[in-house]
């Protein structure tokens, strides 16, 4: 099982979601998805629109090494026309998606790869993250020691909005 954290803030809802459902499909065909909630949260960094962010679990049916994830996430993102050579740090962009959790015992990667942290290294600072991961994995769920649930508490003046929107 693994755990995405989803964002984009570039277009309206409804090509933001289109993006978002684009990402469900593809991992669709490795596996069982499940999407949390949709949220729509302010932007940290540079003046802009704000955020929709979601989670996914993704149960995978096969085996991929962490570089097979980050490939994929990257085409996936590429795909939807997101240019990381091009963007500002923390800036506007179409899609985001971050690898949030792993599930093993530690919630990290089986195997060290020292490019890519899971979980990532600054869930603990983004309600953003937090707020959908939670209903996906539970409130009680540990990491460090410590419930996610209080690390989300903790950030409470972090503006993150739930909205009716769903991902198909």
């Amino acid at each position: 099982m693994i755990y995405l954290g989803l964002g984009g803030n570039v277009g309206d809802d409804a090509a933001i979601l289109a993006r978002f459902t684009a990402v469900v499909t593809a991992f669709r065909s490795w596996g069982v998805v499940r999407a949390s909630s949709v949220y729509r949260t302010a932007p940290i960094g540079p003046h802009q629109a704000a955020f929709l962010n979601a989670a996914l679990e993704v149960q995978l049916a096969l085996e991929l090494t962490p570089a097979q994830w980050l490939q994929a996430i990257h085409h996936l993102e590429r795909a939807q026309g997101r240019d990381r050579t091009n963007e500002a740090h923390w800036g506007p962009r179409p899609l985001d998606i971050d690898v949030l959790l792993w599930d093993g015992p530690d919630g990290r990667w089986p195997v060290g790869a020292d490019w890519l942290c899971v979980p990532h290294p600054r869930l603990a600072q983004r309600r953003f993250a937090l707020e959908p991961l939670l209903e996906l994995v539970g409130p009680s769920r540990l990491l460090a020691g410590a419930p996610l649930s209080a690390w989300r508490d903790a950030l409470l003046e972090q503006d993150v909005t739930p909205t009716p929107l769903t991902i198909s």
